[in-house]
């Protein structure tokens, strides 16, 4: 080489280019890859090896570039680096490596470029696989006929590990960049908040670790289930593009038939939750870890807490029914208020009365439970008698129930004067 390099630039020029050689690979200073007017890298890089992410997914693309300008030997072909003792590559995860050559990206660059595709670890999930189903990535490493590249190496990597690349531009220098590979955990949402009940919903999962190739689209089963079913459906999450780790299933709601397939039977209402198993979680996690991820939507015509059985009418009445306008110490009496059902299915309640002297203390509390079908109106009451003359206040609460005290109705007030 220092022959060729002779003959092409002279002693002094030799010289010259040798000191040029120190400065680009040794000044730790920024490369901001652009060019001069001659097609040359005219800034210099404290590490002229990049990749296009800090961190991958274990079956990743990894896309390698090395500034190389002292390499770029003929300014009128596009060249290539890797090929000779000289210029040698090594493209390594943990255990495996491979010769690698980069092409130039074109005339006169010196930017060299190319690929490496991860294929996973098998081993690390086993006979479940990725999706508990035995789903697995292939694991394979490529077999070079002397060299591989630029865009036909493949790597196995674990969960847990890094890919490294050196490049040994003299016989005595060489420049190394590294990255890492790691699991990464997944997410999980519905597209939208709410869906009409005779509608679609869109079930979305990002996990990288899910695709198992950069060039073909992956796919894995799912669980959805609804308030009406809570058995549910299989759903087959379906990556939107080849490598993009994003994973999208389509459910077709219906409050008419059963569920089959990606229909699910829902009614007005219904809350609809979407299930992620993510068996390949980042460190500190074994590989045998596993979480659950949910996420949740509402199907239907959604009503606020408090208008879903509201009470109205609030009044005293006497074991006949007739309405009290005067009450005595010791009288029976009976509290009374009007519900209704404004949802489209069976609605659980507890009806509640408290009463409370003028001091604002609690004398009796007491409930009913029940539930109310769809649309259907009830008077509802509780009795209490006075045991001294006084001014006390009635309070009127519906809730879902005693033990979920989630309001269904605003409270109804109603004095009482005792005498």
């Amino acid at each position: 080489m220092i022959n060729k390099l002779t003959q092409r630039f002279g002693t002094l020029s030799l010289t010259l280019f040798i000191i040029s050689i120190a400065i680009i690979w040794h000044v730790p200073t920024h490369v901001d890859a652009q060019s001069n007017q001659n097609g040359i890298i005219s800034s210099i890089t404290s590490t002229p090896i990049q990749f296009d992410k800090k961190v991958f997914s274990w079956t990743d693309r990894v896309n390698i570039t090395i500034y190389a300008p002292d390499f770029n030997s003929d300014p009128n072909l596009i060249d290539t680096i890797g090929d000779t003792q000289d210029d040698k590559i090594s493209v390594c995860t943990t255990g495996h490596c491979i010769p690698y050559r980069l092409v130039e990206t074109g005339v006169n660059t010196g930017i060299f470029s190319g690929y490496v595709d991860l294929t996973g670890d098998p081993s690390q999930k086993g006979s479940v696989g990725i999706d508990g189903n035995g789903e697995n990535p292939s694991g394979i490493m490529s077999t070079c006929n002397t060299i591989c590249g630029p865009t036909d190496g493949m790597l196995p990597s674990t969960g847990n590990d890094g890919i490294s690349v050196s490049f040994e531009y003299s016989r005595d220098q060489t420049v190394t960049g590294s990255a890492l590979i790691r699991w990464h955990l997944g997410e999980i949402q519905w597209l939208q908040q709410d869906y009409p009940s005779n509608g679609q919903g869109v079930l979305q999962i990002v996990d990288p670790d899910m695709s198992l190739s950069p060039d073909t689209i992956s796919k894995f089963d799912t669980s959805v289930w609804s308030d009406s079913d809570l058995s549910g459906i299989k759903l087959t999450m379906i990556e939107t593009s080849a490598g993009s780790g994003i994973f999208q299933g389509t459910v077709d709601f219906t409050t008419q038939y059963p569920s089959s397939g990606n229909r699910l039977h829902v009614s007005d209402g219904d809350t609809v939750t979407g299930e992620y198993i993510d068996r390949t979680l980042p460190p500190p996690h074994a590989s045998t870890d596993q979480t659950q991820l949910f996420a949740t939507t509402t199907v239907g015509e959604i009503l606020p807490p408090l208008e879903r059985v509201p009470a109205s009418n609030a009044r005293i009445i006497d074991s006949t029914g007739k309405t009290l306008h005067k009450i005595s110490v010791d009288q029976q009496i009976q509290i009374v208020s009007d519900v209704t059902n404004k949802v489209d299915k069976d609605q659980a309640f507890a009806y509640l009365v408290q009463i409370q002297d003028s001091n604002g203390i609690t004398l009796s509390l007491s409930w009913i439970t029940g539930s109310l079908l769809p649309n259907q109106n009830m008077s509802l009451s509780q009795s209490w008698m006075p045991k001294s003359p006084g001014t006390y206040t009635a309070q009127i609460f519906v809730w879902q129930g005693v033990t979920e005290p989630n309001a269904l109705s605003p409270p109804l007030t109603i004095q009482i004067t005792a005498s």
